[in-house]
């Protein structure tokens, strides 16, 4: 089944090339201008994916990023001139599943569409379920419950839980870290990898009741360890 691509960026050049490569590549693409047109579009149609661009008139990325989460996770890729840590953070913390600065080679984001996509239709681990404290997380359904309450997490961070989840009590390096993402298709880069960690423990301190905490082991990496109480 072919699947489809929305593409929202309000230069027309870059839309022509993106719609180009991508149906080149046996995708059907779909294109908008900006934040406002994208929502006209999806309420006709359902893309798999979204490639975003943030600088637009009208709705710009962030705006239309922060409303399509009120109802749906469907994946989005960021397209971005800003490469400043505070716009990837901004981004991921509104649910950007990835980004990918300008300029970009077109092998590079055909290999971050296709780890997205297959993330989307594949659970990311064979192991079903792992639960430490009150952390209970189904790879198969890629959904995180803490007291059986459901955690919206993007599918970066689900993948980084997901590795520190298997690793409890034991230090897993930033490096061995960042290569995992990188071969589930995200940005590996110590930059990236200090956001995830940081947007992990805004979204889960809350909720854990301090049984769980995810400590930064100088000159390693991270550990996520049970708090005895």
């Amino acid at each position: 089944m072919t699947q489809t691509i929305l593409v929202v960026d309000d230069k027309l050049n870059v839309q022509k090339l993106l719609t180009d490569f991508l149906s080149q590549k046996g995708f059907r693409v779909l294109s908008a201008s900006n934040g406002r047109d994208a929502q006209l579009i999806l309420k006709k149609q359902i893309p798999d994916l979204i490639l975003l661009d943030i600088m637009m008139p009208q709705m710009d990325g962030y705006e239309f990023i922060s409303k399509l989460r009120e109802t749906s996770d469907m994946p989005v890729i960021m397209i971005t001139a800003k490469q400043q840590e505070s716009d990837v953070v901004k981004g991921f913390e509104l649910g950007a599943d990835d980004y990918i600065a300008k300029p970009f080679r077109m092998s590079e984001l055909l290999a971050r569409v296709k780890a997205v996509l297959k993330r989307t239709s594949l659970s990311f681990s064979q192991n079903s379920r792992l639960k430490v404290a009150n952390l209970n997380l189904d790879s198969v359904t890629n959904e995180l419950r803490i007291d059986n309450k459901l955690v919206e997490l993007t599918l970066a961070e689900l993948t980084l839980l997901s590795l520190l989840m298997q690793s409890v009590e034991h230090a897993v390096s930033k490096a061995e870290i960042c290569r995992h993402l990188i071969e589930e298709g995200y940005s590996g880069s110590e930059s990236t990898l200090k956001i995830h960690i940081r947007n992990l423990r805004n979204k889960l301190y809350p909720l854990v009741k301090e049984q769980v905490i995810i400590e930064s082991v100088f000159g390693v990496g991270y550990r996520l360890r049970k708090v005895q109480p």
